[in-house]
């Protein structure tokens, strides 16, 4: 049995991320939605979200950029983000235990509700402008 670590480094980072875009990819629901957006070149997201969780939870300022401008151009509802949580979360309990996990899991839960409201927001914004 491996002992479980925190999340300390970047090294952790891109097991996090690693991992858990290994079952995203996978993923029946989430796959093809990824997949029609990265055509194949995960490589380039990988390298963006390494960034992204780095600043997040290391404080390392790597990242830069806005996140949420490219969810909008997706056809996604509350069941991706649903599972998109259930597969970072079981992701994170797989590897790693201690506070930046749990911070890493509410950070997780904060930005699926705040996109989720955002596009809720768009898509009604645009249906009653019609």
């Amino acid at each position: 049995m491996s002992i479980k670590k925190d999340i300390e480094s970047i090294n952790e980072i891109v097991i996090l991320v690693n991992e858990f875009y290994d079952k995203v990819e996978k993923d029946d629901l989430l796959g093809p939605v990824f997949e029609r957006v990265i055509n194949g070149k995960w490589e380039p997201h990988l390298e963006k979200m390494y960034r992204f969780w780095e600043t997040i939870l290391l404080d390392n300022h790597s990242y830069f950029g806005s996140p949420f401008p490219p969810h909008t151009k997706l056809d996604i509802e509350a069941k991706h983000f649903d599972r998109w949580l259930l597969l970072f979360k079981k992701t994170i309990d797989e590897n790693f235990e201690g506070e930046k996990a749990k911070e890493a899991k509410w950070r997780a839960d904060k930005m699926a509700q705040i996109f989720q409201h955002k596009l809720d927001y768009l898509q009604q914004s645009n249906t009653s402008s019609s």
